[in-house]
């Protein structure tokens, strides 16, 4: 039984005729002279009927045909827009206009012509050459419906982005943040650089990698969960502002939040604390959004989220207090804040402590609330071994997130750069996960090393590249602003 629908072996039919005249339905080049926005750019002004005597190039995918009889139309799509292909009998002979009407609806074409305005006030190219520049075998989706099934959308993503006009203007409206992003960076002076995504251990988060085998080498690596380590080994060197848009991979769940590969931005300034990165993202954020969008308010759904800065500073524990209705401290007995936590429907694991119990609460209760742009300060140390003990405090540490729509976008610390301190911290990981803690972070004997030859105060975030995006597109779930998000498989 063939792989191909009727409709498919028609147009593999009309393949090999024109190969049988000798016609490649898939030639090597085309010399295109204009785009569709450039042509509407120095045309649209010219009245309805007028001709201007200058001739255009255009090539682009087949999306509407029409025929008239004497006179066929088609809709040529690029990268920029849509131009109209007018068709005449007058200027093309009968065997060539019944092969323009031949097209199929998807096939990539080339046409030449005298640029026009019809009666009807279309801009349009008179064509006057045509050639077929790829044959499409399979049919685009109906024109109105598109893709309605969700899964399918995301599966064929390629036909999704073709036909569906707002899966467009995400992947349009991520390239440009991205970009603003790294230019704001280096305008703040500094430097962009890339760090290992093979790396001999994983490290810079609490997460569960990926591990693969290194045949040469015959030794596991792991795809990075963080570029944190590395990024720290460059201030250790004394490049005193770096920073990199990158990949990293953890080998959790798929959710409307979370997607298994993913884009942070991560920056660590020298001489800098969480304080720095605050007035950082305060000042990022609304010039890339306004950058972007024209407006710092934006539409988040259904509600209007203003993110203009500055933004309230509220500390983790007196938040979990109100929302629990007692004052909560980390001096409490694990045992004693246990009960609360279960009462609240949070699974509690026997092995947690009370800075951790109280991190759940927050994550259970607060975060999900907090919609308008808020830096949640000071996260229990137990819960935070890469970030400084709060210089007020030493039961916390100096490491806020920032919360929007009610999602962690950017962490941010007073990065740890005591080498003793760090180790006792790796070691205290390193126990949790000997005891089944696949999260836990291992020893890094290397970073320690580097971070003896002395680190300046530093301060350092990770950035939420793909959520942020969520928020500014208005998406509600974060496949939507990721080009190819993974899925399971077929069948």
């Amino acid at each position: 039984m063939s792989r191909f629908d009727d409709l498919e072996q028609q147009r593999l039919a009309k393949i090999e005729a024109l190969r049988a005249r000798g016609v490649d339905p898939y030639p090597v080049r085309f010399d295109r002279t204009h785009t569709a926005a450039e042509l509407h750019e120095a045309y649209d002004g010219i009245d309805a009927g007028a001709v201007t005597g200058e001739r255009a190039s255009v090539a682009g995918r087949l999306m509407l045909l029409r025929d008239s009889g004497k006179l066929a139309f088609g809709m040529l799509r690029d990268g920029s827009g849509e131009i109209q292909l007018f068709c005449a009998r007058d200027v093309l002979d009968d065997g060539q206009l019944d092969e323009f009407k031949a097209l199929d609806l998807g096939d990539w074409v080339g046409a030449e012509g005298e640029v026009i305005k019809t009666k009807r006030g279309e801009l349009s190219v008179r064509v006057d050459r045509f050639e077929l520049l790829a044959k499409a075998i399979r049919p685009l989706p109906e024109k109105w419906h598109g893709l309605r099934d969700v899964e399918q959308r995301f599966r064929l993503r390629y036909v999704d982005l073709l036909v569906n006009p707002e899966a467009r203007r995400i992947a349009e409206l991520r390239c440009r943040v991205v970009e603003r992003i790294r230019t704001f960076m280096t305008g703040r002076g500094f430097l962009e650089v890339e760090t290992p995504m093979l790396q001999p251990q994983p490290g810079g988060a609490l997460a569960r990698p990926f591990v693969t085998h290194m045949n040469a080498l015959d030794v596991d690596l792991y795809l990075r969960i963080a570029p944190e380590l590395y990024l720290k080994r460059l201030i250790v060197a004394g490049f005193e502002r770096v920073f990199e848009v990158n990949r990293n991979f953890r080998n959790e769940g798929l959710s409307p939040r979370h997607n298994p590969e993913f884009t942070m931005l991560e920056a660590y300034q020298a001489y800098g604390d969480y304080y720095t990165m605050m007035e950082l993202l305060e000042t990022m954020i609304p010039t890339v959004t306004g950058d972007v969008l024209g407006t710092t308010e934006v539409s988040y759904q259904g509600g209007q989220l203003n993110l203009a800065g500055p933004y309230p500073r509220l500390r983790m524990i007196d938040l979990v207090s109100d929302a629990v209705g007692e004052p909560l401290d980390l001096d409490m007995q694990a045992e004693r804040l246990r009960p609360i936590a279960e009462a609240h429907g949070v699974e509690v694991d026997a092995s947690w402590g009370t800075g951790k119990l109280v991190v759940e609460l927050y994550e259970k209760l607060v975060e999900p609330g907090l919609m308008q742009p808020t830096f949640v300060l000071d996260f229990p140390r137990e819960t935070s071994p890469l970030a400084r003990p709060h210089r007020e405090d030493p039961r916390f540490t100096e490491h806020f997130d920032l919360v929007i729509a009610g999602v962690e976008v950017g962490p941010a610390y007073s990065e740890l750069n005591d080498p003793l301190d760090q180790r006792a911290r790796f070691e205290a990981q390193a126990a949790a996960r000997a005891a089944g803690d696949e999260e836990a972070m291992t020893l890094d004997e290397d970073f320690l090393r580097a971070l003896e030859y002395g680190m300046p105060p530093t301060g350092g975030l990770g950035f939420g590249v793909d959520r942020f995006i969520r928020i500014l597109a208005d998406a509600p779930n974060l496949r939507e602003v990721i080009l190819f998000p993974l899925l399971r498989p077929e069948g």
